[in-house]
């Protein structure tokens, strides 16, 4: 994977220029991602920025209308390498619940370096996600930003999911509702493991927390996936009846 060309093509409404097509660009992105990884959303601000790449603050602008949009660029961009390594590692798989274990490995250990690509530190950005994503759907001009295409990435990414679920089990009637929470799972217990453990089971050990997040994650998936089809053919019920009896 380390050796692949990657193109990662981002929705057109997230930008005024692809800032993947110039040097400047480029460096908009490379410096943004390091200093919202360091300080924050709330600390960043393109004034700091234009310092950062020895920069007027205007071209930036030429690049971005404002800092959120430049945000949800990043999570674009974040969610489609994700589906690129997904399409790259499900290849020639027949098996959908083989597909789906893989899945669930990108989303738990999204952080691959991918040298090829040398102007976004993906490790980082994972870090970003992690931590702040929720923060580019989560305000009052989500429904305006969601017509314009801004979620587009995540949104196939949890129909990808979506649909091997149903190739599992066609009865399971929640597959869209089982995708997207699996993706935030994956982020949430991420985040607690490191910072508020007493909310997650998942252990931050080293070089264990990404394998441990995907175990979760499995545990939850086909455990639910599987339990419908109990719960149709009547098994679950009676199984159900006599534990509490």
């Amino acid at each position: 994977m380390n050796n692949l060309i990657i193109n990662i093509k981002v929705h057109e409404g997230l930008y005024l220029i692809d800032p993947q097509t110039t040097k400047l660009g480029r460096r908009i992105i490379e410096h943004s991602v390091r200093m919202i990884d360091e300080m924050g959303m709330e600390c960043f601000t393109f004034g700091k920025l234009s310092k950062e790449i020895n920069s007027a603050e205007p071209s930036i602008y030429r690049y971005f209308e404002n800092k959120h949009q430049l945000f949800v660029y990043l999570l674009n961009w974040y969610w489609e390498w994700v589906a690129a390594r997904i399409n790259l590692n499900t290849m020639n798989i027949e098996s959908a619940a083989k597909r789906l274990k893989i899945v669930l490995d990108v989303i738990a250990d999204s952080a691959k370096k991918n040298s090829s690509i040398e102007f976004v530190d993906e490790e980082a950005l994972h870090r970003i996600v992690v931590q702040e994503g929720a923060k580019a759907y989560h305000h009052k001009k989500v429904d305006a930003n969601n017509k314009e295409g801004f979620f587009l990435a995540y949104k196939q990414l949890c129909e990808k999911i979506a649909d091997l679920v149903l190739e599992i089990n066609p009865n399971f009637p929640y597959p869209r509702s089982l995708a997207s929470t699996l993706v935030e799972t994956a982020n949430n217990n991420l985040y607690f493991a490191q910072h508020l453990p007493r909310l997650t089971d998942v252990k931050d050990e080293e070089n264990r927390l990404s394998q441990s997040v995907k175990d979760l994650l499995e545990y939850f998936c086909f455990g639910i996936i599987y339990a419908y089809d109990f719960t149709k053919n009547g098994k679950h019920e009676k199984t159900l009846l006599s534990l509490q009896n």
